[in-house]
């Protein structure tokens, strides 16, 4: 494993902070002071210190439920001086890392965890997650359709931060939808998506002309919002640790795969470069 990845697998710090250490000097593996983020690192054997503290495996980890009001932003901190989810967290949180992100006018369900690689096990999962939405208009045909069999679009910036630097986008057929109310006015609809892209909801309607007006994430895979007062945060029930170890173990199981599939091709394609 790279020892960036072995740093960001085992400890609070992501891919980026993990390079940003090894290449300032902070790590030492077996002793000596490692600069270079791509080395190999045998675990079990190789020893790791990032600033004198050993990063070593661990299976330990610890997820709460969040439940975010709109007007807090998912990040450490904000050059405007915008209130964000850290601002309101306990401070025994303040290290947590988000699981991905619900925009400054989102609510619901944000998960946090102490373990960067449950973190990205869970953001690049296509788990379900389930929204409440509130849409201005009603709810066309045209709509129906693309929940049902998914849509590209090569300008997907109606709906989009005005700073986005992300022009196209493809929406993959939702999970399923349940539309609650449907009026010229407003519509209500509950829809369930394989994946969280960047404002995607607000981007898929914004296509149809729709603006979205209130946004709340309910569930993620197997955990649910329920009755957490919005502001509040609690930890996994003992169900929800079961079912997020069952994956992660599968995850852990086809990454192995994976990689033995493709250390088997590149043997594959250096024999044939040697005939």
């Amino acid at each position: 494993m790279r020892l960036n990845k072995y740093i960001a697998h085992y400890s609070t710090y992501s891919r980026r902070e993990a390079d940003r250490a090894i290449q300032d000097g902070y790590v030492r593996v077996n002793g000596e002071i490692e600069d270079n983020p791509a080395t190999q690192i045998e675990e079990g054997r190789d020893i790791v210190y990032i600033s004198g503290k050993q990063v070593s495996p661990q299976e330990k980890y610890t997820v709460i439920v969040y439940n975010k009001p709109k007007g807090e932003l998912v990040t450490k901190s904000d050059p405007k001086g915008r209130r964000t989810i850290y601002d309101s967290l306990h401070r025994d949180f303040r290290h947590f890392i988000p699981v991905g992100r619900l925009d400054y006018a989102s609510e619901g369900l944000l998960l946090l965890t102490d373990a960067s690689h449950v973190a990205t096990a869970l953001m690049e999962s296509d788990l379900e997650r389930i929204y409440k939405i509130k849409i201005r208009g009603e709810v066309t045909h045209d709509m129906e359709e693309a929940m049902l069999k998914g849509l590209y679009l090569e300008d997907a910036s109606a709906g989009a931060h005005s700073h986005s630097k992300i022009k196209s986008m493809e929406f993959k057929p939702f999970i399923g939808y349940k539309i609650q109310k449907n009026q010229p006015n407003y519509s209500v609809l509950k829809v369930a998506l394989s994946e969280g892209k960047n404002r995607e909801l607000r981007r898929f309607f914004a296509h149809f002309g729709a603006e979205v007006v209130d946004l709340k994430r309910v569930s993620f895979a197997e955990i649910e919002l329920n009755n957490l007062p919005t502001g509040k945060t609690r930890y996994l029930a003992r169900s929800e640790y079961s079912a997020l170890h069952k994956f992660l173990k599968t995850e852990k199981q086809r990454a192995k795969e994976e990689a033995k599939l493709a250390k088997k091709e590149r043997k594959q394609e250096e024999s044939q470069e040697n005939e």
